[in-house]
């Protein structure tokens, strides 16, 4: 691996977010922490294999930025990170959305020490963690946004996070190809709206967004 350079890797991210469309610039102190949320997770990923991305340099544009086109498709207050792995989306978007509370659920118990130890170094004080299977969760009054980052099928997102949601809540899956096979296999009474997301850095990947609701 790389020598980490925090001050290269927030040049970067600085570029990145210049390109990226829709989304609310983050504050200095909000790129700040994304930038040592990097710097955790290339330390954890060492020993713990958290994720196959290993340069930090990449963690900028497949983590970060990836993270962040699904800002502009956050729907109230309350949202709820499925399948959380390394705390994707979930802890960038935190980062940036000090304003809502976020959930991460995830049933690995590494990755959630991890998560849990990089709220407490980045002071986030929106963040709670969940180790755990989603559809196990009781949610209560419900999320008005459940995320998740290539875990599962559209079909199974909505068997494992439906319940999650309350009253106009939404699905958000973060998606390569557009999933058309999974789109035509959705229950009964679900909406989808798609959007292509474009990730600087990642120009020669295909990113698409989908947004469940239900009616």
């Amino acid at each position: 691996m790389s020598d980490l350079n925090e001050t290269a890797l927030r040049r970067q991210l600085d570029e990145g977010l210049s390109g990226l469309q829709n989304a609310t610039r983050p504050n200095d102190t909000q790129c700040g922490q994304l930038v040592a949320f990097v710097a955790l997770l290339a330390k954890w990923n060492k020993a713990y294999n958290l994720t196959a991305i290993r340069e930090p340099a990449d963690m900028v544009s497949h983590h970060l930025l990836d993270s962040l086109t699904v800002a502009p498709h956050l729907h109230g207050q309350r949202c709820v990170d499925i399948g959380t792995g390394a705390g994707l989306p979930g802890l960038p978007l935190a980062i940036t959305h000090p304003d809502k509370s976020f959930l991460l659920i995830d049933s690995n118990s590494k990755k959630t020490r991890f998560i849990t130890q990089a709220v407490a170094a980045l002071s986030l004080l929106n963040v709670e963690v969940w180790q755990g299977r989603s559809e196990h969760y009781e949610a209560g009054a419900g999320f008005d946004t459940v995320m998740c980052r290539a875990v599962a099928s559209l079909p199974r997102l909505v068997e494992i996070g439906g319940h999650l949601l309350n009253n106009g809540g939404r699905l958000v899956a973060q998606k390569g190809r557009m999933p058309d096979a999974e789109l035509a296999e959705l229950p009964v009474g679900w909406r989808a709206t798609t959007h292509v997301a474009q990730v600087p850095g990642l120009e020669n990947k295909t990113r698409h967004i989908i947004v469940l609701t239900h009616h």
